[in-house]
């Protein structure tokens, strides 16, 4: 059930708003073949593995909002915050509400309603109880895709991305080729987040990045998060490096920590050569 302090600050916001490179060795290079990508995907490494959603004071509580940039391989090694650093689920959605209630205004669709940003957080419960992936991991996952819009444009930039998490050709969106729905119903919030995490008929979810990262810290989840974006990770093995969104997963690291509203400190994006960027 929806949490009473998230929605309680629900109803409120509604009434507003309406070190060191690894060798190649260390590094997992699989990019996994698309037959082997399952629906109903899970976490199969229980180090990482988070069956109990239940708990949402689950971290260190709200955290604070700065951006750090991450650098490197993920590991708390090369410095990135390992999971007794990370904000506690209910505070996290808290954080976040204020954005989801106008994220969609921006893209020229009504924003998210009470009862839709209800069904985004009972959605990633259901998704994480469903697939051991950790609902805070889900909730950075969205807020990078869609800022928590449920009715996010469908992007196509040689893979059609629907919905919440931007997922791999699924099936769930409630705005795809001008065709936008207001509601967007609860049960189609649900499988955008249980395709995002459990993957879709055509690719994978976090639940087989998390597989496929190959750890058992941290840095599974890093890895993870760059393996979402952009299907590989540089043989560099540095998260930074390679193709699609180089602050990928400092953005997720920081998004974890409490980062909200913070002016960003990564720039690889708009000028890759300032953070010395390898395509390989």
């Amino acid at each position: 059930m929806f949490a009473q302090v998230v929605l309680s600050a629900l109803l409120a916001g509604a009434a507003m708003a309406a070190p060191a490179t690894p060798t190649t060795t260390e590094v997992d290079f699989s990019i996994g073949a698309l037959d082997s990508r399952q629906l109903g995907g899970k976490v199969s490494n229980g180090a990482i593995a988070n069956w109990n959603p239940s708990n949402t004071n689950d971290g260190i509580g709200a955290g604070k909002d700065e951006y750090r940039m991450y650098w490197g391989d993920g590991s708390t090694g090369a410095g990135w915050p390992d999971r007794n650093r990370w904000v506690s689920f209910v505070d996290m959605f808290n954080n976040y509400k204020n954005q989801m209630f106008n994220s969609c205004s921006g893209q020229g669709q009504a924003n998210d309603s009470g009862p839709e940003v209800g069904a985004i957080y009972d959605g990633i419960q259901k998704a994480a109880a469903a697939t051991g992936v950790d609902h805070r991991f889900i909730l950075a996952v969205i807020m990078q895709e869609s800022g928590g819009c449920v009715r996010v444009k469908t992007t196509n930039y040689g893979v059609r991305n629907p919905g919440l998490m931007q997922d791999h050709d699924g099936e769930a969106t409630c705005n795809d080729n001008g065709r936008v729905q207001n509601p967007c119903p609860s049960a189609t919030i649900y499988k955008m987040i249980s395709e995002g995490t459990a993957g879709t008929a055509k690719g994978e979810g976090l639940a087989q990045t998390l597989n496929r990262a190959g750890r058992s810290d941290v840095s599974a989840f890093y890895r993870a998060a760059r393996l979402y974006n952009s299907g590989s990770i540089s043989r560099t093995g540095n998260l930074q490096d390679g193709i699609a969104t180089h602050c990928y997963s400092s953005d997720i690291a920081n998004r974890l920590t409490g980062w909200v509203n913070a002016q960003s400190k990564c720039n690889c994006d708009n000028n890759p050569s300032s953070c010395g960027i390898t395509t390989d």
